[in-house]
């Protein structure tokens, strides 16, 4: 019931100036943000974000630390077991360097690619009105979406146009993009799957995943991982 109500209120649409602009003029603080879990102890894991400077892609900020994990992973919700300690830390940017405040945020997960239409990146973007992003590295195989034969020839035809193709369930819906965003990941068989999270487009989800990409993954979660793994000793 909680996640039906709070999936009411997610914006599938650009609601900021520099969304609507082909250079993403207004655009100078991108956020990142990820959840790993230490391998001794799933109860306790690190919940990482980090800000970017666009267009240069510079780390302006960074807050990685362990904490406690208390809700049981169940399928379909795991929104509610990482994104409270991922609040955390955005209110914790938000006090101390109020001036850093990501103006969208790039999640390592789904948003509306998900069972229910409401994964971590349109939880966490409800929950802090931040436009939110989720772009993750595997298919979620929802709504009738398979990695089978045919997607994965269509996954084929993108390493020689850089293209992307959209996602449609059964239902028809559009649950999110396909795509290829660096020419130096062209010889790898794995894409990245962007989707809605909360007040930004799919259209503009996909360029800006794009623009932050200089290898596979974009920067603002690629820089996320190191951190990560410092904490967690790996």
């Amino acid at each position: 019931r909680e996640q039906a109500r709070l999936k009411a209120g997610v914006l599938e649409e650009d609601t900021e100036e520099w969304q609507r602009d082909p250079q993403f003029r207004g655009l100078h603080r991108v956020g990142g943000v990820d959840v790993s879990y230490s391998k001794d102890d799933e109860n306790h894991a690190c919940a990482s974000l980090v800000v970017l400077s666009y267009p240069a892609l510079e780390v302006l900020y960074q807050d990685c630390r362990m904490v406690p994990v208390t809700a049981p992973y169940v399928a379909g919700f795991l929104a509610f077991r990482e994104v409270p300690v991922l609040v955390e830390a955005v209110q914790r940017l938000q006090q101390e360097e109020p001036q850093l405040q990501p103006q969208v945020l790039l999640v390592d997960g789904n948003g509306l690619l998900h069972h229910r239409g409401f994964g971590t990146a349109c939880h966490l973007g409800v929950l802090t009105d931040l436009p939110c992003i989720g772009v993750a590295k595997n298919l979620l195989q929802v709504d009738g979406l398979v990695r089978d034969e045919l997607h994965k020839e269509q996954v084929r035809s993108l390493q020689k146009s850089g293209e992307a193709f959209p996602l449609t369930g059964t239902s028809g819906k559009v649950l999110g993009m396909v795509s290829w965003h660096c020419h130096l990941a062209l010889n790898s068989s794995k894409p990245l799957y962007v989707s809605v999270g909360h007040r930004v487009s799919l259209g503009t989800a996909v360029r800006l995943v794009r623009a932050c990409c200089r290898f596979r993954v974009p920067e603002p979660i690629r820089q996320v991982r190191p951190r990560v793994g410092t904490q967690l000793g790996q």
